[in-house]
């Protein structure tokens, strides 16, 4: 069921891809005062089989949004990098010692009463 959904996912992403080229081509035409009645036709066929895969792709359980060319290609894809920390402070070591014994001087010892 998820490689069915992976795979109509991916024929949706080439479609779309396809549909861009496609309205470039229209326009262009447009803009050259060339019929384009071929290249529409075309266009509107594969809005056609978009709207198929998508119904498909709907009663397969696919419910997150899809995102447009436009925002895959905006998404980054670049590692995240980290903000440089800055370096911890020194703190002082502490000296290791046996229980009951205190740096020399400064701490009397306690005494038994013998």
């Amino acid at each position: 069921m998820d490689n069915r959904l992976n795979e109509l996912r991916r024929k949706i992403s080439v479609l779309r891809l396809k549909m861009l080229d496609m309205e470039a081509l229209i326009r262009d035409q447009v803009n050259h005062d060339q019929d384009c009645t071929d290249s529409a036709r075309r266009l509107m066929d594969m809005r056609q089989e978009l709207t198929v895969l998508v119904r498909e792709w709907s009663l397969l359980g696919g419910g997150e949004r899809l995102p447009t060319i436009q925002e895959r290609l905006r998404e980054n894809y670049r590692a995240v990098q980290r903000p440089k920390t800055q370096p911890k402070q020194k703190m002082e070591k502490r000296r290791l010692m046996a229980r009951g014994e205190c740096e020399r001087g400064t701490h009397k010892g306690r005494r038994r009463a013998g």
